[in-house]
């Protein structure tokens, strides 16, 4: 399983052991990390699990699609960093990877 470390706008460090095959936001649900709201429940449909990933696992953890671009084009505190975490699929290459979460969801 690869070990994922989300941190909170606030500081506090969360390392959860993330199952493959399921998406990031997913993950971070299941293991009760606070800061991903996950309104839509990973339909691409809300932004509410809005992420940065570390510049170092961008090209690992894939690409926005349009719609995921759409959702992300809401967020007034997006950077060259964000993604929805329900849009990241895990995998073991993203072992290790570390995303910060907004200080707020929308």
């Amino acid at each position: 399983m690869p070990r994922i470390t989300l941190i909170e706008h606030n500081g506090a460090s969360h390392e959860v052991d993330a199952e493959t095959g399921k998406s990031l936001m997913q993950n971070a649900v299941d293991n009760g990390v606070p800061g991903i709201d996950a309104d839509c429940g990973g339909a691409c449909a809300c932004g509410t699990c809005h992420c940065f990933v570390e510049s170092e696992w961008l090209e690992k953890s894939g690409t926005a699609d349009a719609m995921e671009e759409a959702m992300l084009g809401m967020r007034p505190d997006r950077t060259d960093l964000s993604r929805l975490s329900c849009q990241i699929e895990v995998t073991e290459e993203l072992d290790g990877m570390v995303v910060r979460l907004p200080e707020f969801q929308m």
